[in-house]
């Protein structure tokens, strides 16, 4: 059984909140799970000392047990200093410009040179 820990949804439609739960990689999001181990609710500020709320006993002892957190789950366990920070891209391939759209920044980019090295002589 590979277990996560991973968050699950609760509260109403626009007003959400997390439940950060061990539970097996198989289960449905808001399905079954083993453990509750914490909170999270992102309509509170981001000081606010409940908005990410960790049983940091028990999610010590899922990681040894061999437990793997999820991205946001592996981001806040680095926040709490529980491990480390996960790699995370920003920027997804998809929103990257096509070839043609490069070749036009390219071609824009050498006529730009070309016509600082003529300023120049």
């Amino acid at each position: 059984m590979a277990l996560k820990i991973r968050m699950s949804r609760a509260g109403t439609r626009h007003r959400p909140f997390y439940k950060i739960v061990i539970a097996d990689s198989r289960k449905a999001r808001d399905g079954a799970f083993v453990e509750r181990v914490g909170s999270y609710n992102p309509m509170l500020e981001k000081g606010h000392k409940d908005r990410v709320v960790l049983d940091v006993e028990r999610i010590k002892h899922w990681l040894s047990k061999g437990a793997t957190p999820s991205d946001r789950v592996a981001l806040f366990l680095h926040q709490a200093s529980l491990g480390p920070k996960p790699v995370i891209h920003e920027t997804p391939k998809k929103s990257a410009p096509k070839a043609k759209a490069q070749e036009r920044i390219k071609a824009a980019a050498e006529a730009a040179a070309k016509a600082a090295e003529a300023a120049q002589a």
